[in-house]
């Protein structure tokens, strides 16, 4: 094990426009535990005040447009309602000295009419089904064949990527990540798996490629690009059992080369398969996609307090990303320092509830 002593996860560090207490990152974690029209409330404010040691805060995804949605009970950030709830969380977390960012999500094919405004079918780059099912508020239910998305449409959806940005602003946010990773509709977009597009959104790497940095520009218009940062996870199948790109190095390669010039804050990498193993298939390799960015790396997926230690030592990652490690340790910062045993949520408590597995967990005063 690295020796902690030895280590600078714990120092102060800046990152973009932040100057971040640690080098530890909150992880977006979807709860589902939004009660009323994607509204934020005091439980969200009491949760993540509880966790506001971390360097920075990526805020649980959270739904760009009533169309975005594709689970029940998670949170928006396109109405004024949903901007004041989230103001609660920001004011609450900056009371306690934190820095919070908000998560900025299209789901696209994975959702349920039943999510959707009057029913419709969930839109994606082009009509192909995926696989599994999401969480409704009538239980889990199959996701259907999606409608394909007219091109004139696409503008609308860079547009809600900007209102939702202007949004998180008036929110109080410090900043915002565009969430373009675990097979949702930026990435639905960019794989040809995915893709069977003909028209300039289709076909090549770079017409892939094109409504990601579409709305990066639109989104780093509103924040600038010291306070935007994106997500990335070139090799996992995640929503729907998605196929990897056929060219997973000249696509996720094109588009890093194509970040650079919006000076971004960070670059979010999901390191293997999002919750499920670091393994890389064979012919990837993720270090060279991440030495083509120019910024910040922040590191994710099932990292450990040695690994993190280690990331560290080498100088292969400048954030570390802790997912459910946070859940049941509000105080994870203090835990890794010390060496502290961390508690585990159990997996019943990790999705929909109350505050039971949410806030109850012991927390410094």
């Amino acid at each position: 094990m690295s020796n902690p002593a030895h280590t600078d996860l714990f120092q102060p560090v800046k990152i973009g426009a932040w100057s971040l207490a640690n080098r530890i990152v909150m992880a977006p974690l979807t709860r589902c535990r939004i009660k009323h029209d994607g509204i934020p409330g005091p439980l969200q404010a009491t949760y993540y005040a509880q966790r506001a040691s971390a360097g920075l805060i990526i805020s649980e995804a959270t739904n760009i447009s009533p169309q975005a949605r594709g689970y029940a009970y998670t949170p928006g950030i396109y109405t004024d309602a949903q901007t004041d709830g989230w103001r609660l969380v920001t004011d609450a977390v900056h009371e306690k000295q934190g820095k919070i960012v908000c998560q900025l999500w299209h789901v696209g094919r994975f959702s349920h009419p039943s999510l959707q405004p009057d029913g419709q079918l969930p839109v994606a780059p082009s009509a192909i089904a995926a696989d599994g099912e999401t969480f409704t508020e009538f239980g889990m239910q199959a996701v259907p064949t999606p409608r394909a998305l007219d091109s004139a449409e696409i503008p609308g959806i860079v547009e809600q990527y900007r209102h939702a940005a202007l949004c998180a602003k008036h929110a109080g946010f410090d900043g915002v990540e565009i969430h373009s990773a675990n097979c949702y509709l930026l990435e639905q977009f960019l794989r040809d798996s995915t893709n069977h597009r003909t028209d300039q959104y289709g076909g090549s790497i770079e017409n892939r490629a094109r409504l990601v940095l579409e709305v990066v520009a639109a989104v780093t218009a509103v924040w600038g690009g010291d306070r935007v940062g994106i997500r990335l996870s070139p090799v996992t199948p995640a929503a729907g059992n998605t196929p990897l790109d056929s060219n997973v190095m000249a696509t996720y390669g094109y588009l890093i080369e194509q970040l650079n010039q919006f000076d971004l804050a960070y670059l979010h990498f999901v390191e293997g398969s999002t919750r499920v193993s670091r393994d890389i298939p064979n012919g990837i390799d993720l270090q060279p996609l991440r030495a083509l960015f120019k910024g910040p790396y922040m590191a994710n997926n099932l990292y450990t307090r040695e690994l993190a230690y280690a990331a560290r030592q080498n100088r292969s990652a400048d954030l570390i990303c802790f997912g459910r490690p946070f859940m049941a340790n509000p105080d994870l910062v203090e835990r890794l320092q010390t060496g502290a045993e961390l508690a585990v949520a159990p997996k019943e408590t990790w999705y929909g509830g109350d505050e039971q597995g949410y806030t109850d967990w012991p927390s410094p005063a």
